[in-house]
């Protein structure tokens, strides 16, 4: 006789997802939480990141305004003011998160939990409860590197609790998290330089969607330096002394490391009892998120999958649908839509031209234009819009687009590339004008068709 049939390690969207569900088909369900309830998502993610994100546009909007006929007079950001309105949020969805997991009749423990066998957890206060189940949410972690003088460095997470805006910050990474806080910091008036190893940042990213954004981040005033990567930083005076790999020093007032995140999965006794992990650490599971210990599952970032909060929401109602519920679900990974909040933003759903191109030949329609607000603002900006059809069936394979409201136009058209729309279905559709969006249905020539290489 177990004390509970699921035990959920982690409180964020997909544990949280997962025990609520269970515990209203009936299960009797607990979930530990080390840290806040939420995730994150909602603590140190999507959440804030975007109402920063909200914030930084105002830079824009008012230095649009006289574009518009608009008198603008002296503006200012303040920081504390903004963070403490934050905060507020954010406590009020941690509050509601627990409310939810309360209506539904599961177990809450405010403390780390840790398995001792494959159905026994352990309290960080030394209590153990049995479970028939035990699912890992427990998300991920910001990654440090081994560099000399890392520890001077913050974080992603450590990002939205600075008790002061920097006056010149340099951020290290080239991924989307890097790259949205510097567009963010670049907004709320730091002085913003970047430092990317590569060749051009958004690694895994359509090739014309990182050159473009990449192009717009430098014309915002961004120092984007490709090819440079960092070797130590010291502290002095308060400030900070950056060298980087290429021999030259600089000081700044602050360090932003932001070099993607890794599986929260170290300490949890997973290895012990006999849970496959990977390479960084995460949990090995099948299409059903069950790990190679039958009674574990896991969900999330934990297994590095796909690591976006809606995905680990599908997942955790997945696996409570089939062990609750007797209805095996596998979670849908195909064609999941994506938006990266940098300035401008980035909406993306389905292939990007070079990996559609590895597998069949496809046409390529592509459109750049400034959009009316920009063109009466002044603003050297521009929205870029790509569609890649398959050149066989005309399935619409990938679309990406880059500009104002990127993020809401992409979780349409996901719909059109799930229901396997072809080209012609979207040049069939009527364009609303005037819109950034008609433009998805109006493009009517490709720009090239790339051949997929004939094996040998």
């Amino acid at each position: 006789m177990f004390d509970f049939d699921l035990f959920v390690i982690g409180g964020g969207s997909g544990g949280v997802r997962a025990a609520r569900l269970a515990a209203e088909a009936g299960a009797a369900v607990a979930l530990a939480e080390q840290s806040r309830m939420g995730g994150t998502c909602v603590i140190r993610g999507c959440v804030p990141k975007k109402l920063m994100v909200n914030a930084a546009d105002f830079s824009d909007h008012f230095t649009d305004a006289p574009g518009f006929g608009w008198s603008v007079g002296e503006t200012g950001f303040d920081w504390q003011r903004f963070r403490d309105a934050k905060d507020r949020e954010i406590l009020r969805l941690e509050q509601l998160y627990r409310s939810n997991l309360n209506r539904a009749g599961v177990k809450i423990f405010d403390q780390r939990a840790v398995l001792e066998d494959a159905h026994c957890v352990r309290l960080a206060d030394g209590t153990r409860k049995s479970a028939k189940y035990v699912l890992i949410a427990t998300g991920g972690f910001p990654y440090r590197p081994p560099v000399s003088g890392i520890e001077h460095a913050i974080s992603s997470d450590d990002i939205f609790e600075v008790e002061a805006l920097p006056e010149r910050v340099l951020i290290v990474g080239g991924g989307y998290i890097a790259c949205e806080f510097a567009g963010i910091l670049n907004g709320m008036g730091c002085s913003v330089t970047q430092y990317y190893r590569g060749e051009q940042i958004l690694r895994g990213f359509d090739l014309d969607i990182r050159q473009h954004v990449a192009t717009a981040m430098k014309k915002r005033g961004i120092d984007l330096r490709l090819g440079a990567d960092l070797e130590c930083i010291t502290k002095s005076a308060g400030r900070l002394a950056v060298t980087d790999k290429n021999g030259g020093t600089e000081e700044f007032d602050m360090v932003l490391a932001a070099l993607g995140r890794r599986p929260n999965t170290e300490g949890l006794g997973l290895g012990t009892i006999g849970v496959e992990l990977g390479p960084t650490g995460e949990v090995v599971v099948d299409a059903y998120s069950q790990s190679s210990v039958p009674s574990v599952f896991a969900v999330g970032d934990a297994t590095d999958r796909i690591n976006l909060t809606p995905v680990a929401i599908r997942e955790g109602a997945a696996f409570a649908e089939t062990i609750f519920n007797a209805n095996r679900t596998v979670a849908d990974h195909e064609n999941v839509a994506t938006a990266v909040f940098t300035r401008p933003e980035i909406g993306t759903v389905g292939l990007t031209e070079e990996a559609a191109a590895r597998v069949t030949e496809v046409a390529v329609y592509r459109t750049e234009f400034r959009p009316l607000a920009a063109v009466l603002a002044g603003r050297d900006e521009s929205v870029l819009m790509k569609l890649i059809v398959d050149c066989g069936n005309r399935r619409v394979l990938g679309v990406h687009i880059v500009g104002p409201v990127a993020g809401e136009l992409i979780q349409l058209a996901a719909i059109a590339v799930k229901m396997q729309a072809t080209k012609e279905d979207f040049d069939r559709t009527v364009a609303v004008h005037p819109t950034i969006s008609e433009e998805l249905v109006t493009m009517k020539t490709p720009v090239r068709i790339t051949a997929s290489p004939r094996p040998h």
